[in-house]
C-alpha cells in the first residue's frame, strides 16, 4: 500500500509540474513561440542600406537614339543591402582561390598520401542521408580547410599534376595553372518553377490519426527534387577580352596583367560574363551561410545580382527625377571637373583621369554612398532584357525573368546591363538608360556589384510605427 501510494504521490507531482509549466508558459493564451532568438541584421562589410521607397523608373530625358525601350513607370522597391563598389579584381581572385583550393583537397583526398588531412568527417553521420551522400566520393566529402595551408606542398605535387598545363600546353615550358579546371558547382531552388500551378501538391487521402496524409503533384511534376537545379560553371575570367573586344588598338599588356597584378587589386574585375556573375554570388552565399551556421547565427538572404529596378532605385541616391547618380543633370561639377568614368567628348579618354577603368572607389559616392554608378564599368543586372518588359513588370519590386535553356533563341539570352563604361558616351551613364549584353559572353568593360535583400522591417520616415 505504502509502495502503491509512493507511485500515485509522484504521478500527482509530475502532473502538477506539467500544469504549473503550461500555465506559466502560457496561461492558455496564444504567445506564439518561446524563446525565439532576436534578429537584428548586421550591416554586411562593404555594403550600404538601401532603404524602402518608390520611384519612377526610366528616362527622365530626350531618348537621343529613340530606342522606345523603356518608358516612365511608378514602381516601389523593398530595402536591400548594395556593395559600395563593384566587385574588384581582388575580390573576384579569392572566389578563383577558392574554387581551385577546392578542387585542389579533393584530388589529394582521391589520390594524395594525405587524404586523410583534408577528408573531414561530418560531426552527425547517422544525419547524412546514404541516398544522397557518398563518403568515399571525393567530389561529395566534407572538406578540412584547417588545412588548407598545406595544399601546394611537394608532398601532394603527384596528386595536383592535373592542375597544370602539360608541357606541350604551358608556355616556354612555365609550369602554369590551368584555369580550365575552375570550376564551380552549385545549385539552386527554383521557387519560380515550383510556384506554378501544374507543380502544386494536392492532397488525396488526409489519413487518420497517425497516418501521414497522401496526395500527388498537378501535371507533370513527380518529384520535388525537379525544382532543385545543378550548376557547373567555369569561373576565370576571360583576360583576353581586352584584345578580342576592340581591334587595331594595343591592348596586351591588360591582357597579360589585369586580373593578376597587385597594380590592379582595387580595379573592377571585367571579363567575367552574366553565368560567373551568378556564381560569384552563390559562392559568397555559401561561405557566409556557413560561418553563420558555426556560429549558431540564422541564415541571411543569398547574395545576388540587383534587378534592374533595384539598380535603377540605388544608383538615383534617392533623387527622383534626376538625370545622373550625383543629381544633376551634367557629367561636370561647378568648376568643371567631370564627375564619372567614361569616354567625354571625341576620344578624350584621359580627360576623366582614367583612359580604361580606375579604382572601385574612385569619384564621389551618391547620396547612398554608393561609388561608380556611373560609368568606370557597366554592370550586370538579374533581369531579362526584352523591349516591351516595363508595360508587362508588376509595380512592386518589377522584374523580368525567362529560365532560358541552351537551345533558346539568342534573343532570350540577354540580360540588361546599366551604368555606361568607361569606354561609353554620357548618355549611357544616365539612371534611366539601359543596354544588354548576351549572358555568355564576357566584355572588358562589363562587371557587377552584388545585392542582399534586407531581412526586417524598414520603416525610416514613418512616425508611429
Amino acid at each position: 500500500m505504502k509502495k502503491m501510494n509512493k507511485y500515485l504521490l509522484l504521478m500527482i507531482a509530475l502532473v502538477g509540474i506539467t500544469i504549473v509549466g503550461c500555465q506559466s508558459s502560457s496561461n492558455g493564451e496564444l504567445t506564439g513561440v518561446q524563446n525565439r532568438p532576436a534578429w537584428v541584421e548586421p550591416e554586411p562589410t562593404g555594403m550600404s542600406f538601401i532603404p524602402q521607397g518608390y520611384f519612377n523608373m526610366g528616362p527622365n530625358e530626350q531618348d537621343v537614339p529613340f530606342a522606345m525601350n523603356s518608358q516612365p513607370k511608378t514602381v516601389s522597391i523593398d530595402a536591400f543591402w548594395m556593395d559600395e563598389t563593384e566587385i574588384s579584381n581582388n575580390e573576384y581572385r579569392q572566389f578563383v582561390y577558392w574554387v581551385r583550393d577546392s578542387i585542389a583537397m579533393r584530388l589529394i583526398v582521391k589520390n594524395g598520401a594525405q587524404a586523410e588531412m583534408f577528408a573531414l568527417q561530418p560531426e552527425n553521420p547517422d544525419a547524412i542521408d546514404p541516398d544522397f551522400y557518398d563518403p568515399t566520393d571525393p567530389n561529395q566529402v566534407h572538406l578540412n580547410w584547417k588545412n588548407r595551408d598545406q595544399i601546394w606542398t611537394p608532398e601532394n605535387k603527384d596528386a595536383l599534376k592535373d592542375m597544370y598545363y602539360s608541357n606541350q600546353q604551358a608556355l616556354k615550358g612555365l609550369k602554369e595553372l590551368n584555369t580550365h579546371m575552375l570550376v564551380f558547382e552549385y545549385y539552386y531552388v527554383d521557387y519560380r518553377e515550383a510556384a506554378l500551378k501544374k507543380n502544386r501538391f494536392v492532397y488525396t487521402d488526409l489519413g487518420d490519426q497517425g497516418e501521414l496524409p497522401t496526395g500527388e503533384y498537378q501535371g507533370t511534376f513527380e518529384n520535388r527534387s525537379e525544382i532543385v537545379k545543378y550548376v557547373k560553371q567555369p569561373i576565370y575570367p576571360d583576360t583576353l577580352s581586352w584584345i578580342a573586344d576592340f581591334t587595331y588598338s594595343y591592348n596586351e599588356p591588360y591582357a597579360r596583367r589585369y586580373f593578376w597584378h597587385p597594380a590592379y587589386d582595387d580595379y573592377p574585375v571585367v571579363g567575367v560574363n552574366w553565368k560567373q556573375a551568378v556564381a560569384f554570388s552563390a559562392w559568397r552565399s555559401k561561405i557566409q551561410n556557413q560561418y553563420n551556421a558555426s556560429q549558431g547565427i540564422a541564415e541571411y538572404e543569398d547574395y545576388r545580382l540587383p534587378t534592374e529596378a533595384e539598380w535603377e532605385y540605388a544608383a538615383r541616391g534617392g533623387k527622383d527625377q534626376t538625370i545622373y547618380p550625383w543629381g544633376g543633370p551634367y557629367a561636370r561639377n561647378y568648376k568643371g571637373c567631370l564627375l564619372a568614368n567614361f569616354k567625354p567628348m571625341r576620344g578624350m579618354y584621359a580627360l576623366d583621369g582614367a583612359t580604361r577603368t580606375a579604382r572601385v572607389d574612385s569619384y564621389y559616392p551618391n547620396d547612398y554612398g554608393l561609388y561608380n554608378m556611373a560609368g568606370n564599368v557597366a554592370e550586370w543586372t538579374s533581369s531579362q532584357y526584352d523591349d516591351a518588359s516595363y508595360d508587362i513588370v508588376h509595380d512592386l519590386n518589377p522584374d523580368y525573368q525567362v529560365n532560358v535553356k541552351e537551345d533558346d533563341p539568342i534573343t532570350l539570352k540577354r540580360k540588361v546591363v546599366r551604368g555606361g563604361s568607361w569606354k561609353d558616351i554620357a548618355l549611357y551613364l544616365q539612371c534611366g538608360v539601359r543596354s544588354y549584353e548576351y549572358l555568355d559572353t564576357a566584355k572588358c568593360y562589363i562587371g557587377f556589384r552584388n545585392v542582399r535583400t534586407y531581412l526586417g522591417r524598414d520603416v525610416a520616415g514613418f512616425e508611429g510605427f
